[in-house]
């Protein structure tokens, strides 16, 4: 019996991943007292003096923290807010952090305020937009996962803020666009107005002269994703000035259709990047990108790729990841996360696995029961493309969680995921990665690390423990640094450099 168990304890351990230690610099700050520890966190930002700004949504207000270049608690501060006021995004610069919360005092009207966190002055101001009437739906109902619904411009001159205007009888949609340093109205245009086709509204940019741009998808025909099997919409990008609105649409070919798509705005380049699909909407087979003509709002030049075989290997066991790249099986149920950008014109893009499903539970013999709704956050797509538009490499990370769960960042060149998993990741026998943690078993937090040429390492920050978790989904990065914050009762931060 004692030879069978250690026989078996043997087996585990040698499934048991040899991870390293992350080569960022790791260090915690002191911790501080929280009396609001149901807060949720909303914006994160460090000043290029080293202060960094803290906004939090509680039960009855907006919370504010600052903190010293070695995140010492040197200032907090509540601000009541309306019971029917909401947090709806937000931008960071400089030293501020802008967001932006709407009122409902009805069910038709909505007042828009924008929120001014100053770091540097510890002060708070609120001023109002505008204010909109709905007739049908929310004034932001049509954003996606990434709720891209407030944007500043890369030289931080202009914010805009893109809502829904549907009427009962209209599909329209509304930009309103900023003075970022006064909050004076710019202008307001409607765009994509129809009686009968739906606009979806899947990425915004706003550049440097204030001229805003909305990529979605275009229904032919109802709401519907599909209709006989095949895809109902067309990719739109608007482009929208105080002087007009004008748009085209972003196709690959006949035997093709664009999954998802993202803007990669700079100040003097203009590219779509995303997936596209040869068997159904919102299927991927692998990746696309459109060089845009800003000026005269054209399509340059487009290209695509196939997924590499290492994003199934990494994926599934040999015999599926060798059949899945030879039948070139599309994914689905990716949204987009992230989409990065290093010194050299190289891009990441980075996508979760994301459903639902539901569970009838019975609670006893006369047929009563529960639904049980589960989110799931699976597999992450990682794909980089280079400055000319073709992928490098792409790879995924085989993972399983319930609930949003990394973030990313770029540091000299190597991407670095930061996620929460088991205490111990396992290596199958095929040499893939599982990431994901055991009804048991402790967690801890770890960087998967990509070089430049795509190869990977896991490893392990810390094993967590006590109020001792971070959580990566609410970091943020810059300056150099990526902070993230622990969610017990005295807090803390843990700060990769």
């Amino acid at each position: 019996m004692k030879k069978t168990i250690l026989m078996v304890a043997f087996f585990m351990n040698a499934l048991l991943f040899g991870q390293s230690t992350t080569n960022l610099k790791v260090t915690e700050s002191p911790e501080f007292k929280d009396n609001y520890s149901g807060a949720t966190v909303l914006a994160l930002w460090t000043t290029p003096t080293g202060n960094t700004g803290l906004v939090r949504y509680g039960k009855k207000e907006f919370l504010f923290d600052v903190f010293d270049k070695n995140l010492n608690l040197i200032h907090s501060e509540s601000v009541e807010r309306s019971k029917k006021e909401t947090f709806y995004g937000y931008v960071s610069f400089d030293q501020e952090i802008k967001f932006i919360s709407v009122e409902s005092p009805s069910k038709h009207e909505r007042i828009i305020y924008c929120n001014t966190f100053n770091i540097e002055n510890k002060t708070i101001t609120k001023k109002q937009l505008f204010t909109a009437d709905v007739e049908n739906g929310g004034l932001f109902s049509g954003t996606s996962k990434r709720k891209t619904t407030v944007v500043a411009s890369p030289n931080n001159s202009y914010i805009a803020i893109a809502t829904d205007n549907i009427k009962k009888n209209q599909n329209s949609y509304k930009v309103h666009v900023y003075d970022t340093k006064t909050l004076t109205l710019i202008y307001e245009k409607s765009y994509q107005e129809d009686s009968e086709k739906y606009y979806e509204p899947n990425d915004v940019f706003v550049d440097n002269e204030g001229i805003f741009y909305s990529l979605g998808k275009l229904f032919i025909d109802g709401k519907s994703q599909k209709k006989n099997g095949q895809p109902n919409y067309e990719f739109i990008l608007n482009k929208i000035s105080k002087q007009e609105a004008k748009s085209i649409k972003i196709n690959l070919e006949d035997n093709n259709h664009i999954a998802s798509l993202i803007i990669n705005g700079t100040a003097d380049k203009f590219n779509l990047l995303g997936f596209y699909s040869e068997e159904k909407a919102g299927r991927i087979k692998g990746g696309c990108t459109f060089e845009i003509d800003i000026k005269n709002l054209s399509v340059i030049s487009k290209k695509k790729k196939e997924l590499p075989k290492t994003v199934y290997e990494d994926m599934y066991s040999d015999a599926v990841a060798e059949h899945s790249n030879s039948k070139k099986k599309e994914l689905k149920s990716y949204s987009i996360d992230y989409v990065l950008f290093d010194n050299n014109g190289n891009s990441y893009l980075l996508a979760e696995q994301f459903y639902v499903t539901q569970t009838y539970m019975s609670n006893g013999m006369y047929g009563a029961g529960t639904t049980i709704t589960t989110y799931h956050y699976d597999n992450i797509l990682v794909l980089k493309f280079d400055k000319n538009g073709d992928i490098a490499w792409g790879r995924s990370i085989f993972k399983k969680a319930t609930e949003p769960s990394y973030n990313a960042f770029l540091k000299n060149e190597e991407l670095h995921v930061i996620l929460n998993s088991g205490k111990n990741l396992t290596e199958k026998s095929d040499g893939r990665t599982k990431v994901s943690k055991g009804i048991f078993e402790s967690s801890s937090l770890y960087d998967i690390n990509y070089s430049a040429n795509g190869e990977v390492n896991y490893n392990k920050i810390q094993d967590n423990k006590n109020n001792n978790y971070y959580h990566p989904h609410y970091g943020t990065y810059n300056q150099g640094k990526f902070i993230l914050l622990n969610f017990g009762k005295n807090k803390q931060f843990m700060i990769l450099e």
